[in-house]
């Protein structure tokens, strides 16, 4: 409804101070006055970020029902109220070529960091499903990209592919770079924390507190 919003704001900048990669999820589409591509562009205009829809919604407000997959090309259409039951159909035709100029759109976004996606393109190659979807994960985790995606998760509408975006394109424990820290009782001392099971453990102090009785507490 009205796009980035002063807490949006916040966390994001908490998120890049800290090289967060992350998804945007434009919730409430089925409210009065929801506008996805009003949402979209002041990801652009508010926060500077390379961001671009992976999913369209078809319809708004009361008439949201269903949404077209920009990776994949198919549309999902919710044929009830609990955003349980969801069939895989043919994108509409009069959607087809908004949908197409949404996907060419896309890939550029992603191919600005990838220069055989970017090859691929400009040589009106085919990119596969595959190949589109691996350098999306890449530009994500990399904190180049922004994916979005839109739905309503009050009425449980577009939550799942939310879900299945974080497996596809959000990175695993073992995806994350290592952290440079400092040892607690040697401030000078560096310490490289890579996720990696076998290495020395290592905890990020986030708050630390004076309680009368027990004692200081870090957290």
């Amino acid at each position: 409804q009205s796009g980035v919003e002063p807490q949006t704001e916040t966390v994001w900048r908490q998120a890049t101070t800290y090289g967060v990669p992350r998804i945007v999820f434009v919730n409430k589409m089925d409210k009065l006055g929801a506008n996805f591509e009003y949402s979209v562009s002041t990801l652009h205009d508010r926060l500077q970020a390379n961001a671009a829809p992976i999913q369209l919604p078809i319809g708004a407000e009361d008439e949201f029902e269903a949404i077209i997959d920009l990776v994949e090309m198919k549309c999902f259409k919710y044929t009830n109220d609990l955003g349980t039951e969801i069939d895989e159909i043919e994108i509409p035709e009069d959607h087809k070529e908004r949908a197409e100029e949404a996907r060419a759109q896309l890939i550029e976004a992603v191919a600005e960091n990838n220069d055989d996606l970017m090859e691929k393109y400009l040589g009106d190659e085919e990119i596969s499903v595959d190949e589109l979807k691996d350098a999306i994960r890449q530009a994500t985790t990399d904190v180049e990209f922004y994916p979005v995606l839109c739905g309503t998760a009050f009425k449980n509408k577009c939550v799942q592919l939310m879900l299945n975006a974080v497996i596809d394109y959000l990175p695993s424990p073992l995806d994350v770079k290592p952290i440079i820290g400092h040892r607690a009782n040697n401030p000078d001392e560096e310490v490289v924390a890579k996720p990696d099971d076998s290495a020395e453990f290592a905890a990020l102090a986030f708050k630390v507190m004076t309680d009368p009785y027990v004692g200081k507490l870090t957290f």
